[in-house]
């Protein structure tokens, strides 16, 4: 007898897991077992202490014209049986993440603008107006829906960072631009609170923008340093675990200049893989932590178990 789940299965019970989660297990010493937090997790890195939050996440058919760009059926396919996804399908996850520096609340991008940040940051125990700074790695809309609720600012009393070249190439997109218009209603409000970052600068003390470029015009990602441990915020670097690793050379639909986004995915990896540096990517599953490794001519993500708890 064998046994097949199907996709539409494999979906349901997905959509079960946090149910499962409020599950609070008994030890055996009696003593109550944390149970897992459904749309937020912390790490300690250092003095820091690093929060993922879970904005939302769905499935989206069309996985290889999305992610193979390059790749052939078959080992579009191969790749896929390897790891045991469909080639058909992929589960997208929105994840920004919160750095509470001891000093400043340090969110990084704001999500959908559909009340997702909202929840994880309560659950978090964090209200939108204790965020002192909000970084927007880039100005796709699933990292700048949440800006505003309601047409009013949702990080009411935070300032804002992003790269120059960003803001200057997506604030000057005439008016039918679908993104263009979006920044023009939720980022260019916000233009007197906002400072322009380049390669190499500081956000906060051990907090330091990379230039990735080619995802967008403006892309970055970001290291974080505190106590003699690091770890790289990776932004939109890799927008699959397994597609994006495996083969950086696949272009990916969503990046504007596919080539310089090869480049900066595979000098980024080669860097987290070598060092042995942790990673934190925003469409990584959640909690979107994890490690990478070098596999054949590319790579593989490792996600975190239990190896950085708060």
């Amino acid at each position: 007898m064998s046994l097949k789940i199907t996709r539409r299965a494999a979906l349901s019970g997905a959509a079960a897991l946090p149910l499962a989660a409020t599950v609070t297990p008994v030890l055996a010493d009696g003593h109550a077992a944390k149970a897992p937090a459904v749309h937020s997790r912390s790490f300690k890195l250092g003095d820091f202490t690093v929060t993922t939050l879970l904005d939302g996440s769905l499935p989206r058919d069309g996985a290889k014209e999305i992610f193979g760009g390059g790749a052939t059926d078959e080992e579009f396919a191969k790749v896929s049986a390897e790891n045991f996804i469909p080639a058909d399908m992929a589960q997208f996850y929105f994840t920004p993440t919160l750095v509470d520096t001891g000093s400043e609340k340090v969110l990084f991008d704001t999500g959908l603008g559909q009340g997702g940040i909202q929840k994880a940051l309560a659950e978090a125990g964090v209200s939108p107006e204790e965020i002192d700074v909000v970084v927007l790695t880039h100005m796709h809309p699933d990292h700048i829906g949440g800006m505003t609720t309601e047409g009013a600012a949702t990080f009411a009393n935070a300032r804002y960072v992003t790269a120059s070249a960003e803001y200057d190439f997506w604030s000057k997109m005439e008016a039918g631009n679908r993104v263009g218009d979006l920044v023009a209603q939720k980022v260019t409000p916000m233009a007197e609170k906002m400072s322009f970052i380049e390669d190499g600068g500081s956000v906060a003390s051990g907090i330091t923008a990379m230039a990735a470029f080619g995802h967008t015009p403006g892309h970055m990602t970001y290291m974080l340093d505190s106590g003699g441990q690091q770890l790289v915020l990776t932004a939109d670097l890799a927008n699959h675990y397994v597609w994006s690793f495996a083969h950086p050379e696949w272009e990916v639909r969503f990046d504007m200049d596919k080539a310089a986004a090869t480049a900066s995915r595979r000098k980024v990896m080669e860097m987290l893989a070598g060092d042995r540096i942790p990673m934190i990517g925003y469409h990584m599953p959640f909690p979107a932590a994890g490690f990478v490794e070098t596999r054949g001519e590319g790579f593989r993500f490792v996600p975190v178990s239990y190896q950085m708890m708060g």
